[in-house]
């Protein structure tokens, strides 16, 4: 009978019907164990046709085992950081730091089968509503986002739970843009070491770490460039030479005239010795770290009258300014900033009027032609 509780023989599976009058099903998977359904029929129809799905996709080959999923996130999210290649030291510390204190203490106590879009959207609003900032919740939920893609690639969940249009976006502040006198003042209120860093920074738009990694051998005072062949990471404390932050960091960036004899000055008096010597170190040899650097920078932004917030990485965000201000096409600054995709190219590029300024007054002396003509 239909409501047999010891259940009807069947070709595949099992079904039988419970104490409260549901039906349980039971299964063969490809490994010949056994595995219930993870949920219960009101009808024994329902179970039959369910029953025939799953037996129908194991023919097909597309069949989802719902057992692989069963890894805690927070454990599946330190192995996908472990075992992801190329990864530089700073960003493994940024993703832990990100697995450790925003997502282990909720999702990542969930295996990974019964994350779903609401659990993934009750998560981020509570990062919003407990004050951390939205570029942090937009960091936090990209990673989130790309774990569970290759949970996806793994076949350990069938669709990754994170569809929140827009989630990881970053709606950074406007950065502060210095103006020519500005990075004048800067320069002069710095110690003489230090000068040359300053605007070499500002103007070939190198990053700091690529800056602490420059040797004599990298700077060709007579071509007037920089070459950019590797980078200098400090995580916590630990300095480590690799190579820059993307395959197009590596380069070679042209600087301006008024920067060579400033750099040729500053290699005479304070870079090491040699091919292989250090362009930029402390007066005892030591490599300069961000932080014994902090104290002698915000005195000469505050001398310099720029603002609090103005950081030694806005200097680079100064420099990709003028160059989409002075006229670099798409390509060139991409080129310049060492960067791959388009994207941060294009904001500089929107941020820039100068050049539709140009275009203005192109068309208009276009114009004036055809009116004297």
């Amino acid at each position: 009978m239909a409501g047999n509780k010891k259940g009807r023989r069947r070709r595949f599976g099992a079904i039988r019907q419970l104490p409260s009058g549901r039906y349980q099903v039971r299964y063969p998977g490809p490994d010949g164990l056994l595995r219930p359904a993870d949920q219960t029929f009101p009808t024994h129809a329902d179970a039959a046709i369910w029953l025939s799905v799953v037996e129908a996709d194991m023919v097909r080959g597309v069949w989802f085992d719902p057992d692989a999923g069963r890894v805690a996130l927070g454990y599946y999210a330190e192995r996908w950081i472990a075992e992801r290649p190329g990864l530089s030291a700073r960003t493994i510390t940024l993703y832990s730091g990100l697995l450790r204190l925003h997502v282990e203490p909720s999702p990542g106590r969930y295996d990974l089968v019964d994350l779903t879009p609401a659990r993934i959207r009750a998560w981020r609003k509570g990062l919003l509503d407990g004050g951390l900032g939205e570029v942090t919740v937009a960091k936090c939920y990209r990673f989130l986002r790309a774990v569970l893609n290759t949970a996806v690639d793994d076949e350990l969940i069938r669709r990754n739970p994170c569809r929140i249009k827009g989630a990881g976006a970053e709606v950074s502040p406007e950065r502060p843009v210095a103006n020519p006198a500005q990075v004048q003042a800067l320069v002069a209120a710095m110690p003489e070491r230090w000068q040359a860093l300053v605007l070499l920074a500002v103007s070939s738009s190198l990053r700091w770490g690529e800056l602490m990694a420059l040797t004599q051998a990298d700077v060709d005072l007579r071509a007037g460039t920089v070459r950019v062949l590797r980078s200098l990471s400090d995580d916590k404390g630990r300095m480590a030479l690799g190579p820059p932050k993307s395959a197009a960091g590596k380069r070679s960036v042209a600087i301006p005239d008024p920067v060579v004899p400033v750099l040729r000055d500053h290699l005479r008096r304070f870079s090491e010795k040699g091919s292989a010597g250090r362009v930029f170190v402390g007066a005892k040899g030591a490599t300069l770290r961000r932080t014994n650097f902090q104290a002698m920078w915000r005195r000469g932004v505050e001398q310099a009258g720029l603002p609090a917030t103005f950081r030694f990485h806005d200097l680079r965000h100064t420099g990709n300014t003028w160059a989409a201000d002075s006229g670099a096409n798409l390509r060139e600054l991409m080129e310049r900033m060492g960067h791959s995709s388009t994207r941060a190219a294009l904001i500089y590029l929107h941020a820039s009027r100068s050049g539709d300024r140009r275009i203005a007054d192109g068309i208009g002396r276009q114009m004036a032609a055809g009116e004297a003509g």
